[in-house]
């Protein structure tokens, strides 16, 4: 009898190290949907994915709707009856400047995408999680989270927020199968990247596929870690 493939979801699946994951999930055979605001984006991953001899669901879906999460969370528990990995890498560098002139629409959208859509997804795929033998949960964070810079204020709140409700939903579920991490990938070779730091040369930094690879093993049925913060340059050097 040949395994049953593995269901996870993967918001921001379109670009950057999103992208990169839910191709290294196809390439190892699991069934991949992809979450992200560009449709055109998504049916080219999904070449890609089909290339790969494997298969997706897409979901062209912006995270700041709220009663499309919900709808999101009742058709995979109608459709498949559970979910076995979230990869929740969707996020939005909002504006970089001082906070005094940040406006309240643009705080509030980055808040909104990196933060509150996260709690809404936890909510909406909850229930699904729970049905699979081995589920598991990554949240990608940033450095800035922990190490608060000038100029950052509320993409480094929304990532400190973050995980302040991730490490709370890990040890809510300590004594159950459910294993949820973080995963902080640093600097990475990615467009967001790029816009954060203009002048930087992408070609020093880790490439996504990189970084991918190490993310993917946090959602794999071997993973038994919950409630850690994994940093990719640490995983590297040792």
């Amino acid at each position: 009898m040949t395994a049953m493939k593995r269901l996870v979801l993967v918001t921001g699946a379109s670009r950057g190290i999103g992208r990169a994951a839910a191709l290294e999930l196809a390439r190892q055979g699991d069934l991949v949907i992809a979450v992200a605001r560009s449709k055109a984006a998504l049916e080219k991953l999904d070449d890609e994915i089909r290339r790969a001899g494997s298969e997706a669901v897409l979901v062209p879906m912006d995270l700041k709707d709220t009663k499309g999460i919900d709808t999101l969370g009742k058709v995979i528990a109608e459709k498949f009856g559970r979910l076995d990995g979230f990869i929740a890498n969707a996020a939005l560098l909002g504006t970089l400047g001082p906070l005094e002139t940040c406006g309240p629409r643009s705080f509030e959208e980055t808040i909104q995408v990196n933060l509150t859509a996260n709690a809404h997804l936890i909510r909406a795929l909850g229930p699904s999680l729970h049905q699979s033998a081995a589920p598991r949960a990554v949240f990608v964070t940033s450095g800035v989270a922990r190490r608060p810079r000038a100029f950052w204020g509320p993409y480094q709140a929304s990532k400190a927020g973050l995980e302040a409700l991730v490490m709370a939903w890990a040890d809510e579920n300590e004594n159950l199968p459910l294993r949820v991490n973080i995963f902080d990938p640093g600097a990475t070779r990615t467009g967001m990247r790029a816009e954060a730091m203009p002048g930087e040369d992408p070609m020093t930094l880790p490439a996504p596929d990189d970084v991918a690879r190490e993310l993917v093993r946090l959602v794999s049925p071997e993973e038994k870690r919950t409630g850690e913060r994994i940093v990719f340059r640490e995983l590297t050097n040792s």
